[in-house]
């Protein structure tokens, strides 16, 4: 019996040991990934509208997106968000631009788990380039009547990441179209 309490508190203390090294390295590690996860949001930003001042703004459902302005003239050029929507195995989270008129100026892909070969194809420029020009009412995939070729193999990736950006311009279009920012916003 001594001899299983012993090895009982041998591994104890190795999961004790090994649970603190891995709480002290993630404390010094989480500032650093959160960094770079933000310059990495304002890299694509400024990628989707180049030369654009953005300014954060939220929708009525608490969700966030930027209104870029020309810098000289500060005449609204377009809207950035980040639309998020399960996959077939993850979160799909794609930041879009969009123009004043609510067409699809460019997206990227910024955050995806999907299925190497099949679903993670939704990185590719071949899927995210077909978005460009787009509008709200275009944004199904063919399956579903609509102009966005879905991925091989990847219907429901295809699905998220086409649903996602047609529920946030929706959203943030409503959100435009309020009272209180109707004056502010444009």
């Amino acid at each position: 019996m001594k001899y299983y309490i012993k090895l009982s508190l041998i591994l104890l203390i190795f999961c004790a040991v090994a649970s603190g090294i891995l709480a002290y390295v993630n404390s010094l590690t989480a500032p650093v990934i959160a960094a770079r996860k933000a310059q990495n949001e304002i890299d694509t930003r400024n990628a989707l509208i180049p030369g654009a001042d953005f300014s954060e703004a939220s929708t009525a459902d608490g969700s966030t997106y930027y209104i870029a302005t020309n810098p000289e003239s500060g005449e609204v050029l377009g809207y950035t968000f980040i639309a998020a929507e399960t996959g077939y195995s993850s979160t799909v989270q794609t930041m879009v631009g969009v123009n004043k008129d609510f067409h699809v100026l460019s997206i990227k892909v910024i955050d995806q788990a999907e299925t190497p070969g099949l679903g993670a194809n939704c990185s590719n420029d071949s899927f995210t380039g077909q978005f460009a020009g787009m509008n709200p009412d275009q944004l199904f995939v063919d399956k579903d009547g609509g102009q966005v070729v879905a991925l091989s193999g990847a219907t429901i990736t295809s699905r998220c990441v086409t649903n996602s950006i047609r529920e946030r311009i929706r959203a943030v279009m409503t959100d435009l179209q309020s009272p209180a920012q109707a004056g502010g916003a444009q």
